[in-house]
């Protein structure tokens, strides 16, 4: 069985990326959004743009 990344609009809180990663993973949602808001303020790489980027390519579930 193989797994498919999808962004999790129906437990997510802007575009569902975040929860799609918790789920996808198997972790915390919250973990996840809290490591998201570290990477964003210390700038480690580009979170935002790619947030945005797999928000608006990645398929979603409703």
């Amino acid at each position: 069985m193989s797994r498919q990344f999808l962004v999790n609009k129906t437990e997510g809180k802007v575009m569902g990326v975040c929860a799609g990663i918790a789920n996808y993973m198997g972790w915390d949602v919250s973990l996840v959004r809290i490591a998201f808001v570290a990477a964003a303020v210390f700038g480690v790489g580009s979170p935002i743009i790619l947030y945005l980027l797999i928000g608006l390519i990645a398929p979603s579930t409703y």
